[in-house]
């Protein structure tokens, strides 16, 4: 059985217009599209992972890890339960 990847994004879209890279998920949209897409494999996506999680220094890879960790532990991530929060 193949085990879900989980996305790596946790909800901060917006793309710096430098590198082309999300500011949350250090993902670029191609990749983005890839992640969507029910033929790509979970081989790939591991490696994606990585790969985004490679790019990523400082406070905003803290951030990742402790966002995505969340996301993974709870189906969402600390982003969004924040927003959710505010709403009530």
């Amino acid at each position: 059985m193949n085990e879900k990847i989980i996305s790596p994004c946790i909800s901060i879209c917006k793309t710096d217009p430098v590198t082309g890279y999300c500011y949350g998920c250090a993902r670029t949209n191609e990749e983005k599209i890839l992640w969507k897409d029910e033929k790509t494999t979970n081989e790939w996506k591991s490696k994606n992972l990585d790969e985004v999680i490679s790019r990523m220094k400082g406070w905003q890879l803290n951030t990742f890890r402790e966002s995505y960790n969340y996301k993974i532990k709870n189906g969402i991530s600390l982003f969004k339960k924040n927003l959710l929060n505010k709403k009530l």
